[in-house]
């Protein structure tokens, strides 16, 4: 009943706005997929088939979910039935904790490659490793969503708080109301939310401890490569290319789980909260942050557009037809004298 007392012109700013949301989260997760697929450089790169997994979840968002959340509150009635209620619901949890979980195995695949040496990374992160890590970010949630929700274990001891909450005589309106005990509230949101979040931290950390590490590391190689006139050179574009490529992936990635992370965490923070304080949180409350959270499947196209050049430049090589100007110059032919050295399993390379 959060959109009980809109006026006209409420709704349709309302709905201009919900339009905006799910048009942008379709058009921008497609937009990925299909970068994706038709860049072969992008297909290269073993993170972009989480990437690829967690685009496809928030177009599902974007089209099983969103759609029928925006007639309710719009039309301020549940017109669908109880069952398709349930489904609903089901698809909403599936796909809000599949997209975290995919987020964390990001996470986790960029700690490998950068703070790993090169040969554990290709020991962990084989393709076998890597589809079933993407079947468990499918298939995980599934325990949390379809099977309690249509087991209604997620209602067990507030059946009759639901029952009074799902129709308004005064309006003679039905609702499609997902309330949840105790119980259900503080493992869904730990599977969901807390121990992964907790997981993205720890390996986002040691990411940028890393980084840092790698440019004092390469820092003192170029002063020990300064010839004996004391001359400054500029630095080596070659040396510092692989620090500079895991720093801004790194970079990348922090700023997208800090998005998800502001969009989600209110939700998840009341979602353990209301339970305990006898559900008393306001139902428009609700709804806000529920929506906040749904804006995230619209962002994270966005953020690759902006913040990755690969990226960046598939995404105009698909709008723009191909246009040559956006392709990638050749590399080959492009010699330079150079010396290698490793350092804990880095190789870096020096004039």
């Amino acid at each position: 009943s959060s959109s009980e007392g809109f006026g006209i012109a409420e709704k349709i700013v309302l709905l201009t706005f919900i339009s905006a949301v799910i048009l942008m989260a379709i058009l921008g997760n497609l937009l990925v997929m299909v970068a994706v697929c038709r860049d072969r450089q992008l297909r290269k790169i073993k993170t972009n088939y989480f990437i690829v997994s967690l685009a496809f979840a928030d177009l599902l968002v974007s089209v099983l979910v969103m759609p029928f959340g925006a007639i309710e509150l719009v039309q301020d009635n549940w017109i669908y039935g109880e069952m398709f209620c349930l489904v609903r619901t089901s698809l909403d949890v599936l796909l809000t904790t599949a997209s975290i979980l995919h987020l964390c195995c990001i996470s986790l695949d960029r700690y490998y490659a950068i703070c790993c040496q090169p040969l554990v990374y290709r020991n962990k992160m084989t393709p076998l490793r890597i589809a079933v890590m993407l079947g468990g970010c499918w298939v995980i949630p599934t325990f949390i969503s379809f099977l309690p929700i249509m087991q209604g274990w997620n209602s067990i001891g507030i059946i009759d708080l639901i029952q009074q909450r799902q129709f308004n005589k005064a309006s003679n309106s039905t609702y499609c109301i997902f309330m949840v005990n105790k119980p259900y509230a503080i493992t869904c949101s730990v599977v969901a939310f807390y121990i992964p979040f907790l997981l993205m931290v720890l390996a986002y950390y040691r990411i940028y401890i890393t980084a840092r590490e790698h440019a004092h590391q390469i820092r003192v190689l170029q002063r020990a490569g300064t010839p004996a006139d004391g001359r400054q050179h500029p630095p080596d574009q070659h040396s510092t290319h692989r620090m500079k490529t895991e720093t801004k992936a790194a970079k990348t990635l922090c700023i997208i789980m800090g998005c998800f992370c502001l969009c989600w965490a209110p939700f998840f923070v009341t979602n353990i909260v209301d339970p305990f304080i006898n559900y008393t949180v306001p139902g428009k409350l609700w709804t806000a942050f529920l929506w906040l959270g749904y804006i995230n499947s619209g962002l994270n196209p966005f953020l690759y557009a902006f913040l990755n050049k690969s990226f960046r430049r598939a995404f105009l090589i698909i709008l723009c037809c191909g246009d040559e100007r956006y392709r990638r110059p050749s590399i080959l032919g492009q010699t330079v004298p150079c010396s290698t050295t490793t350092i804990n399993g880095s190789t870096h390379v020096l004039r």
